[in-house]
């Protein structure tokens, strides 16, 4: 029986030595399955930025005209007072676009009583319930601050036909 335990023994140390094998590449492996399974964690749920870009995704609006810098534009924009919800137009000129994506904004300027009123739309919030182009302007700047110090006639911008 002793030399059945020390063969024992003597199979037990190899045995024990795989095992310590096996335990060091399990431990090696570990990450590597961490970063399995995390990849696998990644396609089965979205990351934060997947999931930022589908929400902006569905926000953003579809029939959107083509709007440059100089054109006389017309927004409804949706006002609520109390219970009721109207749609008031706003007609100017652009005279500025920003951003791009779900942040697009375009600055629209009018002359209201006298006196010159500017705007800032985001195009795709939900306020702005339609825009409409009315009529194409030519000018040679992207943004036309050069408006602010114009008067009367001085402010029209000339017609552009090809767009």
């Amino acid at each position: 029986m002793a030399t059945e335990s020390t063969d024992n023994q003597a199979v037990n140390p190899a045995e024990a030595e795989t095992e310590t094998v096996d335990a060091a590449t399990a431990v090696q492996e570990k990450p590597d399955a961490a970063k399995a399974s995390g990849t696998k964690a990644t396609t089965g749920k979205l990351s934060a930025q997947e999931l930022i870009r589908a929400f902006e995704a569905e926000q953003l609006k579809d029939e959107l005209p083509e709007i440059y810098v100089g054109d006389t534009v017309k927004v409804g924009v949706r006002i609520r007072e109390g219970n009721k919800e109207r749609v008031q137009p706003y007609e100017g000129v652009v005279i500025a676009k920003r951003h791009g994506g779900l942040n697009e904004t375009i600055t629209v300027r009018r002359i209201f009583q006298g006196i010159g009123v500017e705007r800032v739309f985001m195009l795709h919030s939900p306020q702005v319930a339609s825009v409409k182009v009315e009529r194409r302007g030519k000018v040679r700047r992207a943004k036309l601050f050069y408006l602010r110090d114009r008067v009367g006639k001085a402010t029209r911008v000339k017609q552009r036909f090809d767009r």
